[in-house]
């Protein structure tokens, strides 16, 4: 399974808890969008998770960010994934953002408000906040791979569904 959340905002440590916690400890990987903000937090997640993905965000100090890239490219899941805290332009820039680099799935922060929106090349994904809800629920993604692409849900901090996607492979 692979984790992916956002914008933790945390001076002193990783502020997972309930289903997010959970998550990240089942979780064969983990991808966090940035905004870790403190060393602390971003130490925290690397000792949670042994496979942790990251990028910086634009609340993150100087030493998260001299650490950390601010775009990141990978494979897992049998789907190549594009990283970034935020792109300007909306979801058109997200789209590009992961049409430049091959991506099937985009995963993106910033905005605290979990979401997925399909695209004509790419699904992005915004796994909300997992610390800092912002009015929002509390949030993160869950993704599995399947023979075709990739299964994934939004989860509340009380392990509630607040949305199922799926991506196939392109």
């Amino acid at each position: 399974m692979i984790a992916v959340l956002s914008d933790t905002h945390s001076s002193s440590g990783h502020e997972l808890r309930g289903r997010a916690l959970a998550a990240v400890r089942e979780a064969d990987l983990v991808v966090h969008a940035g905004d870790f903000t403190s060393e602390a937090a971003l130490e925290a997640f690397s000792d949670a998770s042994d496979r942790l993905f990251a990028v910086h965000g634009n609340a993150d100090d100087a030493a998260v960010a001299d650490r950390l890239p601010a775009a990141r490219t990978f494979e897992a899941a049998g789907l190549r994934w594009a990283v970034t805290h935020r792109q300007r332009g909306g979801a058109t820039g997200l789209s590009l953002f992961g049409r430049e680099r091959g991506a099937d799935v985009v995963v993106s922060g910033h905005t605290h408000q979990p979401s997925v929106t399909e695209t004509d090349d790419v699904t992005l994904l915004n796994p909300g906040s997992h610390a800092d809800p912002r009015g929002n629920p509390a949030s993160h993604a869950e993704v599995e791979g399947t023979a075709d692409g990739l299964r994934g849900e939004l989860r509340a901090r009380d392990g509630r569904v607040l949305g199922a996607f799926e991506v196939e492979g392109r």
